[in-house]
């Protein structure tokens, strides 16, 4: 049986200041839109860490795409780089280098695909109940 898109939104961001925040409003603003409040800190700061990977490592503009298929909502976070982030061992004092563990422990599930030309995208799900 094929999982039915209930919907989904799309915005792109530039490799800049403030595109972090930008994409969180946007997350924000999409799931209260579809009464999803529920999801909100959780969708917004794995968002938060995609943007910024995107903006700081990729440098490239970026486009985040959020979904709702049956009973997941997925974030996608697509760049125009091929290079694959990865998790690493981060000294405890560090002030950078865990997005990833943040990712993983807030999102349901996450994974990294490539995309066409040189880009990749970074997902990460989240359960919806209801609605």
């Amino acid at each position: 049986m094929a999982r039915m898109t209930v919907w989904s939104h799309r915005a792109t961001f530039p490799a800049e200041t403030g595109s972090a925040g930008r994409a969180r409003e946007f997350v924000r603003d999409r799931l209260v839109e579809h009464d999803l409040r529920y999801l909100v800190d959780d969708v917004r700061l794995v968002a938060s860490e995609l943007a910024t990977n995107a903006t700081v490592h990729a440098r490239t503009a970026f486009t985040i795409r959020l979904e709702r298929l049956g009973g997941v909502v997925f974030l996608v976070v697509q760049d125009g780089s091929a290079s694959r982030p990865h998790t690493g061992e981060t000294d405890v004092s560090a002030t950078h280098g865990r997005g990833l563990l943040v990712v993983d422990q807030t999102s349901h599930d996450w994974g990294v695909a490539a995309g066409p030309g040189r880009s990749k995208s970074v997902w990460a799900s989240f359960m919806a109940h209801g609605n």
